[in-house]
């Protein structure tokens, strides 16, 4: 069975990942243990670039690092968007000491990653590229793209969740599902030590358990 694999990275990140000894992730053996019988020809893994905050300057850099050893895995393709910055006004939930209801903000949002995913999820089916195209994210505004792809293109349809509360309406649509759990983070890690083309590099000492 022909199967794609697309991960919405930041939907992982927050649902599994974030504030567990598993940012050093290898997605690959995520999804070969939870897809077995599957020939998974591609994996695409749908981020973007973050920037350092005052308290985090090195975020980027473990992040890069991240993406570096993502890059190891042979057939995996790594598609990104980007973040957007602006001014916004917004309620408080209690009013200033000077009365001040409203305070200007900056609201930073990732942007394209969603529709980048849905486009290749369409577009590849429209390949006929595979058989099975698997969704690892619980983000509902993914429905439609699902839906044309197992109702009219006659595609199988995946999902492996990574949130702790489904969506329902995913579910619906979804040939089969499977919950991503801590116990199966914990076996696919990738070693401490990689090498690449460029040579060796090491997990960030940061993710250290």
């Amino acid at each position: 069975m022909r199967t794609h694999v697309y991960i919405d990275g930041f939907n992982l990140y927050y649902g599994a990942v974030k504030g567990t000894p598993y940012y050093w992730l290898n997605v690959a053996e995520v999804c070969r243990l939870l897809l077995p019988g599957h020939e998974i020809r591609s994996i695409k893994y749908f981020s973007a670039i973050v920037g350092g905050r005052p308290n985090d300057p090195n975020k980027p850099l473990r992040q890069q690092m991240f993406f570096r050893a993502l890059r190891t895995l042979p057939n995996l393709t790594i598609i990104l968007g980007h973040f957007l910055s602006h001014p916004v006004r917004t309620p408080l939930v209690n009013p200033a000491s000077d009365g001040s209801r409203f305070a200007d903000v900056i609201k930073t949002e990732e942007k394209g990653s969603d529709v980048n995913l849905a486009t290749h999820i369409l577009h590849d089916a429209h390949l006929d590229a595979y058989d099975t195209a698997v969704l690892v994210s619980n983000d509902s505004d993914l429905l439609e793209p699902l839906r044309i792809v197992r109702a009219e293109l006659g595609k199988q349809v995946g999902i492996l969740n990574p949130q702790q509360h489904p969506s329902r309406v995913l579910q619906r649509e979804a040939d089969f599902f499977k919950q991503i759990r801590p116990g199966l983070l914990a076996k696919c890690l990738f070693p401490v030590t990689l090498r690449d083309g460029d040579g060796e590099f090491h997990m960030p000492p940061e993710w250290a358990t």
